[in-house]
């Protein structure tokens, strides 16, 4: 369907969650249902999926393409931070495999409206899930010069940030920006025509990243999910985590070495002695990224890194 982006590392991380028929597995992030609809070929006959989406579009989508034949499918409007209740809901003690990518898909950017791409002049809307209260453009309206500028370096890491903020608060006095495209336009003005040149980048990606996860509290979702999610799973389940920048990458790799080696006893003494023990190996030591041919085929995946681990 047009505006659904080809999955990334579709293949690696299907793999990863060592997948056989008559396993219970989540889908935190259905999207275009790219990686969902592989997960159900693989647990069939007698498994169980428990697909999780904050975006209406994405579940409205997955209700029409997902097969029903041969498994169990359950449908649910909401954000994967939120799974232990839904596993509650569900009458389901735990899972065998629970995956997450937290990209934003095509359709969001080229088909919601909701203002994610600089490219489209659209209502700085922003929001993932539209039940939500704050917009983009409510940030951007009320946020000082020193806060927004805190945003932008903290969540973008744009070299900018602090003239970009200035520049914004200043053009705000006279014109509300209230669409994608004036606040691309107002990037562009403040960030020195050399540096933009420089870049390979559009100037404006990365005060549109750090609205967007400010706007859906991004990082402090995917902290929480990573605190409860492995006591979710069975002995042997697995936990997969697709992250498409450096902030997100951080956390989840952070959180896995935690998981892995939790003691907390100096180097120097001869045993441990704080009683704390590992709950999970890491599958892969390395993270695993796309190859070049599937760059070459969706840049969108470009950035893509690629982590799990296995309750032991």
């Amino acid at each position: 369907m047009s505006g659904y982006h080809i999955t990334a590392m579709l293949d690696e991380a299907v793999e990863m969650l060592a997948l056989r028929p008559g396993r219970i597995i989540v889908d935190g992030t259905l999207g275009g249902c790219g990686h969902a609809r592989q997960i159900c070929r693989r647990i069939a006959p007698g498994g169980t999926l428990i697909g999780i989406d904050q975006d209406r579009d994405a579940i409205d989508r997955a209700r029409r393409v997902l097969p029903i034949d041969d498994l169990k499918i359950h449908i649910v409007h909401g954000n994967f931070v939120d799974l232990p209740l839904f596993l509650s809901q569900l009458d389901i003690a735990a899972v065998d495999g629970i995956l997450i990518d937290i990209g934003l898909s095509q359709h969001q950017i080229e088909a919601s409206g909701r203002g994610f791409s600089f490219n489209r002049d659209e209502p700085l809307d922003m929001r993932m899930d539209i039940r939500s209260s704050v917009t983009a453009a409510e940030l951007v309206a009320s946020m000082g010069e020193r806060e927004l500028a805190t945003l932008f370096s903290r969540y973008g890491e744009e070299r900018w940030a602090m003239r970009i903020a200035r520049h914004l608060v200043a053009r705000r006095k006279t014109q509300p920006v209230k669409t994608s495209g004036q606040l691309a336009r107002l990037v562009v003005e403040a960030v020195p025509a050399g540096a933009a040149r420089s870049q390979k980048i559009h100037p404006a990606t990365r005060v549109f990243m750090a609205l967007r996860i400010a706007v859906n509290r991004e990082l402090e979702v995917l902290d929480r999910f990573l605190e409860t999610a492995v006591d979710l799973l069975n002995p042997g389940g697995r936990l997969c985590v697709l992250a498409f920048h450096s902030l997100e990458d951080r956390i989840v790799k952070q959180r896995f070495r935690l998981l892995e080696n939790p003691c907390t006893c100096p180097p120097s003494f001869p045993r441990c002695v704080c009683g704390l023990t590992p709950t999970v190996r890491r599958v892969n030591r390395k993270v695993l990224r796309p190859t070049d041919d599937e760059v070459s085929k969706n840049p969108m995946a470009r950035s893509t890194r690629l982590r799990a681990v296995e309750r032991l």
